[in-house]
């Protein structure tokens, strides 16, 4: 799995020219093999409702396919010019765009397993049961937190000034959403506590858990004050100026100021906890829950309605979609993992799929020298290891894992450019090469011990 990201920060402040082209549902963005929208997803939650209507728009509009993205939010690819009207008409029918104008800042991450794992020797707590089952009490409910923030977000006519890019992350405490690099993330702590840190600060504050909403919005509002005083554009926390950084004691003050009880944490130690891996895990009453990983993040609307159906008759009625490309479906009971299995997606821990990235390649992307999709699955089983590993079409290297520790592949029109921590950089690696290549650079005993 990819590992903890490096701590690296920016010598110099970004200062943008242009307003930020994220794209979104309503704002789409030209691409070589039609229009693409993202749908943000806040904490990855979807009903069976909500999902059935974004398979209906990948038939309708698009190419028939969704791809799950690194924010847990689902795109739609191959789309037609003009569909634009249409396509917001059914996503705002199922309740995907509740705000218009802030659809492309709901960027929402929460801990996909929050309330469905730890739960060994819990059984028969009182008043801790939720739609899922008996929820670990040492844990707050982040997807709950995430949910009301959304709620404020949306309500908040200022919040629409914050780029398509800024993230948000609500953490159960296990350390999971909290390492992709947030802008403004928050954690649980026990008993009912939470830190909130702003972008990759060594520092945070410290609150009441029920506060960490109204935290994280004030957040925002701090981060666009300093952003308007700076005159940078700045997109991201990392991108503001030295002299216009965010500053927890002044962040405390916001906090007070708006009703927030809050304390300086000094320097947490800030936990790290890997990515949920593809399988079963027990759940309530026999029931389990099941993480699926579509290869490459990607499923045909066949594919995702199996996903639908089954957390529909067999499961809670609810799909959390998480920002490691994998759907996570709660309390299923039956045979639902024989039905996903059956369609082609994957719940085995040991699938040669679980740390193989890619960007779009072709035919999707114009600047792309190769159909990198294509060539990692021709070579997937043959070039196992336990590093990551992620293709790119280009020097741009979108989508790739966050960290250091993993393998990169740059097609250069005649083969690869193989780069692997530890080890020379082959310029030019053949087709054929491949397999052997990758899996020698996988494997290596000395990287694998750093």
């Amino acid at each position: 799995m990819p590992q903890p990201p490096s701590a690296a920060s920016r010598d110099e402040p970004v200062i943008r020219e242009r307003g930020d082209a994220c794209p979104g549902a309503l704002r789409l963005h030209a691409a070589d093999d039609g229009f693409l929208a993202r749908v943000r997803l806040p904490g990855g939650l979807l009903t069976v409702r909500q999902a059935e209507a974004l398979a209906l728009a990948a038939d309708r509009f698009g190419d028939g396919h969704l791809e799950l993205t690194s924010r847990g939010n689902v795109q739609l690819r191959g789309l037609a010019d003009g569909c634009g009207a249409g396509l917001a008409e059914l996503l705002d029918g199922a309740g995907l765009l509740p705000a218009p104008s802030h659809e492309r800042v709901r960027n929402i991450v929460a801990t996909p397993m929050s309330g469905l794992d730890g739960l060994d020797g819990l059984d028969g707590l009182d008043g801790l049961d939720g739609p899922d089952g008996p929820r670990d009490p040492a844990r707050p409910d982040a997807l709950a937190w995430a949910m009301e923030f959304d709620r404020l977000l949306c309500a908040s006519p200022w919040a629409a000034a914050l780029s398509g890019r800024f993230l948000f992350a609500f953490d159960d405490g296990r350390g999971d959403v909290a390492s992709l690099g947030p802008d403004v993330t928050v954690l649980g702590r026990p008993e009912g506590r939470a830190l909130v840190r702003l972008g990759r600060a060594a520092d945070a504050v410290e609150l009441a858990g029920r506060d960490t909403p109204r935290a994280a919005l004030s957040a925002a509002r701090y981060f666009l004050d300093a952003v308007a005083a700076a005159g940078t554009q700045a997109w991201r926390v990392s991108e503001l100026p030295a002299e216009h950084a965010l500053d927890t004691a002044e962040f405390v003050r916001r906090l007070g100021a708006a009703g927030i009880a809050a304390t300086p944490a000094g320097a947490p130690r800030l936990p790290y906890a890997a990515p949920p891996r593809p399988g079963r895990s027990a759940g309530h009453d026999g029931r389990a829950t099941l993480c699926v990983l579509p290869p490459l993040g990607r499923l045909g609307s066949a594919q995702w309605r199996v996903l639908v159906r089954v957390a529909d008759e067999d499961g809670s009625g609810w799909l959390r979609v998480t920002p490691w490309r994998s759907v996570v479906l709660p309390s299923v009971g039956g045979n639902g993992a024989g039905r996903i299995e059956d369609a082609g997606l994957v719940l085995a821990p040991d699938s040669p799929w679980q740390s193989v990235t890619a960007c779009t390649g072709r035919p999707g992307c114009a600047k792309s020298r190769a159909d990198v999709r294509a060539d990692a699955r021709a070579v997937a089983d043959l070039a196992r290891g336990p590093l990551p590993v992620h293709w790119s079409g280009c020097e741009r290297r979108c989508g790739h894992p966050r960290g250091t520790a993993w393998v990169d592949l740059v097609a250069t029109g005649s083969g690869y450019r193989l780069a692997a921590p530890g080890r020379p950089v082959r310029d030019d690696v053949r087709p054929s090469e491949l397999a052997a290549a990758l899996a020698d650079a996988r494997t290596d005993p000395d990287v694998v011990k750093k």
